[in-house]
């Protein structure tokens, strides 16, 4: 059995000590996916998602954090 190729991509420090890596995944059969590996703790959430999950995913992550900006802060 072969490693599986690992391309990281990014890391990014979420609140109360999460931290999200993102990983390019390229398979023997050609395909490639993000991993995301959520960290809490010592508890680890991992997923792989393609393309276009992604994007969409992305895109919604977007939006939402646009909409949340503009808003004014509530008590």
């Amino acid at each position: 059995m072969t490693a599986t190729p690992r391309r990281e991509l990014a890391e990014i420090v979420a609140p109360y000590g999460r931290r999200i890596r993102l990983d390019e995944m390229a398979y023997d059969s050609g395909m490639r996916l993000l991993r995301l590996t959520i960290r809490e703790g010592s508890r680890f959430t991992i997923l792989e998602i393609d393309a276009e999950t992604a994007a969409n995913w992305g895109r919604r992550m977007t939006l939402w954090a646009d909409e949340t900006r503009q808003q004014p802060d509530q008590p």
